[in-house]
C-alpha cells in the first residue's frame, strides 16, 4: 500500500484533534466525576451518622449510593467519547430487572431488614418472641436475624418471615406484671388465704410498690376458689418472682392447711351393676 498520497496533516486536523479532544474531555469527566462523587458520598455518609443510623444500614447505603455514582460517571464519560449510551442503559435496566426478579424473596428480606434497622422494633440483647421463635437477639443484620433460644440454640431467622408478623419484645419496657392464679378448696377460708398470699408478695424485695400489686378473688370454679396474684417486677426478675412465688404459696398452704384442688373424677354406680358389687 502507497502512503505517499495520505495527507497526515488533514488527518491529523480531521480525526486526532477531535478524538483526543473527546478523550481528555471524557478522562476530565471521569477524574472529576470521582473527585465529586466522593465528596457528596462524605456528606451523605455525615449525615446518616448524625441522623444515628445503624452502621451496617449505612455502609450498606453508601455502597449502593457509590456504585450508581460511578456507573454514572463512567456512562458520561463514554457518552463523551460518542458511545451510544442508551443500549447500554437498557441492558442495565433488563439486567437490574432480571435479577430482581430472581432475588425476590432476597429484596424482600432486605427491605425488612433496613425498616427494622431503622424502626427498631427491637435491638441486640432483647428478648423478643417473632417468626414463632422466642430467645435473645444477637444480631440484626440486613437480611436476618440471629437469636439465642433458652436452650442455648441459635436461630437464624430471615427478616421478611420476622417483620411481616407479629413481634413481641418482652424487654421494651423497664417493668413487667406477673400475672398468678392460686386456687384453694371451697372449704378452705378465704380470708387466710389471701392474708397469706398478701404476706409473700410485700416481704418479697423485688416486688416494685409502684403500681401496686394486685391479690383478688378472681372466679369460684367448678372444683376451686381462684385468687389473681398480680405483682410489678423489673423485667430482669419476671422468671426468678414466678418460680419462687409459686414454690413459697405451696409451703406456706401446706403449713397453713390449704389444700390446692386438682381435677378429680368421681364415679357412682348405680343399678343392677351396683348390686353385684
Amino acid at each position: 500500500m502507497d502512503f505517499s498520497n495520505i495527507d497526515l496533516k488533514n488527518l491529523w486536523e480531521t480525526y486526532g484533534i477531535e478524538w483526543g479532544t473527546n478523550i481528555i474531555l471524557a478522562l476530565v469527566i471521569f477524574f472529576v466525576g470521582r473527585w465529586a462523587s466522593k465528596l457528596v458520598s462524605g456528606i451523605v455518609q455525615r449525615l446518616l451518622s448524625r441522623a444515628k443510623m445503624d452502621d451496617m444500614l449505612i455502609n450498606f447505603i453508601m455502597s449502593i449510593l457509590n456504585a450508581v455514582l460511578l456507573l454514572f460517571i463512567i456512562i458520561a464519560s463514554l457518552s463523551q467519547l460518542g458511545v451510544d449510551t442508551t443500549s447500554l442503559v437498557a441492558l442495565i435496566g433488563a439486567a437490574g430487572l432480571a435479577i430482581g426478579l430472581a432475588l425476590k424473596d432476597s429484596l424482600q428480606n432486605f427491605a425488612s431488614g433496613v425498616m427494622l434497622i431503622v424502626f427498631k422494633p427491637f435491638k441486640v440483647g432483647n428478648y423478643v418472641e417473632a417468626a414463632g421463635t422466642a430467645g435473645v437477639v444477637e444480631s440484626v443484620g440486613i437480611f436476618s436475624s440471629t437469636f439465642r433460644t433458652g436452650d442455648n440454640r441459635e436461630v437464624i431467622i430471615p427478616n421478611g418471615n420476622i417483620y411481616k408478623g407479629t413481634i413481641t419484645n418482652y424487654s421494651a419496657r423497664e417493668t413487667r406484671r406477673v400475672d398468678m392464679v392460686f386456687g384453694i378448696g371451697y372449704d378452705d377460708d378465704i380470708k387466710q388465704a389471701k392474708q397469706i398470699l398478701t404476706d409473700l408478695v410485700e416481704s418479697d424485695e423485688r416486688v416494685l410498690q409502684d403500681p401496686a400489686p394486685t391479690i383478688a378473688l378472681s372466679e369460684l370454679a367448678d372444683s376451686s376458689i381462684n385468687f389473681i396474684v398480680r405483682p410489678w417486677v423489673k423485667s430482669g426478675d419476671y422468671w426468678s418472682l414466678k418460680w419462687d412465688m409459686n414454690e413459697k404459696v405451696k409451703h406456706a398452704f401446706d403449713e397453713a392447711g390449704i389444700g390446692i384442688p386438682y381435677p378429680q373424677m368421681d364415679v357412682h354406680l348405680h343399678g343392677q351393676e351396683a348390686e353385684s358389687k
